[in-house]
């Protein structure tokens, strides 16, 4: 099984007015929107206890991801497309590396203090 989970989302309903696409159908305590520039990096972390969801509202990035849970776990990539979610349980480290200037919508199941950073995100270096 993979550390994280890729879904292409498409829309739900579509009429002359537009579309609707769900993306996700559960609780979420913080929503962030983070905008990239193609060629840099971010996360290199992993959360202890939060699942963390990010759709790629636009652009294109690598995600690097690794299971802490599991002795010697090999180390695994994934291009991610635009209009994807990627899910990443806890304790599975996780980076992304921008391959084009991007926005992401960033949902997580916990809180997301900045002066608690410590507690829900824990640094782990993979790219």
């Amino acid at each position: 099984m993979p550390n994280e989970t890729v879904k292409k989302i498409t829309p739900e309903f579509t009429d002359e007015r537009g579309a609707i696409t769900n993306i996700l159908e559960e609780p979420i305590c913080h929503v962030a929107v983070i905008t990239s520039k193609k060629g840099t990096i971010r996360a290199n972390h992993y959360h202890p206890e939060q699942i963390q969801h990010v759709y790629l509202l636009s652009g294109k990035y690598e995600s690097v991801s690794k299971d802490l849970k599991v002795n010697d776990a090999e180390v695994e990539s994934v291009v991610v497309e635009a209009g994807s979610l990627v899910t990443t349980p806890p304790m599975i480290a996780h980076a992304m590396r921008f391959l084009d200037d991007s926005v992401i919508l960033n949902l997580t199941t916990g809180h997301r203090h900045s002066h608690e950073f410590e507690k829900h995100t824990k640094m782990f270096k993979l790219i």
